[in-house]
């Protein structure tokens, strides 16, 4: 490099600014960042003393070489970060975050994270879900929940889940060969020896199901699933007789379009012919879709529990009416209905069970300092609360709603001071009356994103510790907002968080794991 003048120019020049101080305190702060995995240090520093990168990294580098020399190898720990640190990213970015393992390897990594290979990490992930229980336990006392039971797959292999439905803990999570009622009767003994006992059982009308109810939990009663009872198997037919019905109308359109083109008398009068063939369709099309529609409505409405004025309904008075309801739809004459009728059926005489537990419910609520016509009054708002929860469309809720709180604006009139809490003491009791299974549907749309992201190769372990952070996680919306199942079930207020819960656990089974793991 040369000057204007000719003569050579020096490469660098020691600047006299920067002092044998200030250079260590680059060198340190360099280094530092360079412990902490910090971004934007180095560059910070270059700008701020006018000096290039370059040099900073030289300074980082020789002042680490004399700590070495000074204070020998010790000072190396300094530069591994908290052995537990990786785990603790490791499980949030694969229970909070549902990202699969190689995500996580790459999220860890680019913020040089340690311990981030995946084959290191989904050992991890193995071990300790295997130290984490698949069946909760009441530590040696007897508790009386309700079971809500069913069965999620996993590719072909099933996955058999027990829920306490109001406070949406699962009791037990199980990876199993195969779903035959032997399978459940051990799945639900499993449940008993750890001291939970069933109120009544919730499920569809599965075989293996209800055998196993038969042969394990005789001596409670078995509450069908509503939902998989009559939606489940008449519901599909309502938009599928409406569409056959629309397309009768257009081909009545088709046929009279084509009169227009005939000229011979003999094609006038076979389109004709045509023509009122595709009316007479069309009329049986809309009036089996328009009979069926208002039959499949009234069998729906005789499964709400309480009438307009909030009086728990008749159950011998709702049979009778459904048995009428499923009588007309079986004299329209269509096979597959029929077939589904017969089907509804043999699950009605168990269908109603709920009524005899909301008159139980409704008994204890008359304890509760409110008069009866108040009490009957949340009864009705909090019906259209689960009709709300169940709409579907946006036009439905808008009107469940309104008619949800015009109902609790009654209540709060009647009780203008303890309004809240009444409130929330009614809706908590009520929603112990089961009548579908459907919180399980809502556990397999929390357990599904996991599985999605194994490609379904799942694991007990996995199974295990999707259960440790759902029954421990903190709700942060929905009517549980701000508690966590555990809290829910127990009643006994959670201090920590589900991870440092999960650490402590697990650590009970293999002390210093996360500290030798890492």
């Amino acid at each position: 490099m040369t000057s204007k003048s000719g003569k050579a120019a020096s490469k660098f020049i020691r600047r006299s600014d920067l002092t044998p101080f200030i250079r260590l305190s680059i060198a340190f702060r360099a280094l530092q960042a360079q412990w902490d995995k910090g971004w934007g240090v180095i560059t910070s520093l270059a700008r701020e003393y006018a000096i290039s990168r370059t040099f900073v990294y030289v300074l980082a580098a020789s002042l680490a070489v004399t700590c070495e020399e000074v204070f020998g190898p010790s000072l190396a720990p300094m530069m591994v970060q908290d052995a537990r640190l990786s785990s603790r990213y490791m499980l949030s970015l694969r229970l909070e975050g549902c990202c699969s393992i190689g995500a996580i390897s790459t999220i860890m990594k680019r913020f040089g994270i340690e311990h981030s290979s995946t084959g290191k990490m989904s050992r991890t992930l193995h071990e300790i879900g295997a130290l984490l229980p698949n069946t909760l336990s009441t530590d040696g006392t007897i508790q009386l929940v309700v079971f809500l039971s069913d069965e999620l797959f996993a590719k072909q292999h099933p996955i058999l889940v027990t829920v306490e439905p109001e406070s949406s803990v699962i009791l037990s999570i199980e990876l199993s060969e195969t779903r035959q009622w032997e399978d459940w009767k051990g799945h639900w003994e499993c449940l008993e020896g750890n001291g939970f006992y069933a109120l009544f059982l919730v499920s569809d009308g599965g075989r293996a199901l209800s055998k196993a109810q038969k042969e394990t939990l005789k001596d409670i009663f078995r509450q069908p699933d509503t939902y998989h009872a009559i939606a489940h198997v008449l519901g599909k037919f309502v938009k599928r007789l409406e569409q056959k019905a629309y397309k009768a109308i257009e081909q009545e359109y088709d046929r009279w379009d084509t009169l227009d083109s005939a000229r011979s008398d003999a094609v006038i009068e076979k389109r004709i012919a045509q023509y009122e063939s595709a009316c007479r369709k069309t009329e049986n099309a809309i009036a089996l879709y328009e009979n069926f529609a208002y039959l499949y409505g009234c069998l729906v409405g005789e499964l709400a529990l309480f009438d307009e004025t909030g009086h728990v309904r008749n159950r011998q008075e709702a049979e009778g009416n459904m048995e009428a309801a499923l009588d007309l739809l079986d004299t329209l004459g269509v096979g597959y209905i029929s077939k589904a009728v017969k089907k509804v059926r043999q699950t009605l005489p168990e269908l109603l069970h709920y009524f005899e537990v909301a008159e139980m419910v409704v008994m204890h609520l008359h304890e509760l300092p409110l008069t009866q016509e108040t009490l009957r009054t949340l009864c009705v708002a909090h019906q259209w609360h689960k009709r709300l929860v169940k709409a579907k469309t946006p036009e439905t809720r808008r009107y469940c709603a309104a008619q949800e709180q015009c109902y609790l604006d009654v209540a709060a009139d009647d009780l203008p001071e303890t309004y809240e809490e009444v409130k929330q003491q009614v809706y908590r009791q009520l929603d112990q009356i089961v009548q579908s299974s459907g919180l399980v549907e809502c556990i397999n749309s929390i357990i599904r994103p996991y599985l999605d992201t194994t490609r379904n190769h799942v694991t007990q372990a996995l199974l295990n510790l999707i259960m440790f952070y759902h029954n421990h996680r903190r709700y942060k919306d929905g009517k549980r907002k701000g508690n966590t199942p555990m809290e829910m079930l127990t009643g006994k207020p959670q201090q920590k968080d589900w991870l440092d819960l999960l650490f402590e656990e697990v650590e009970k089974k293999q002390p210093g794991f996360f500290g030798s793991s890492q």
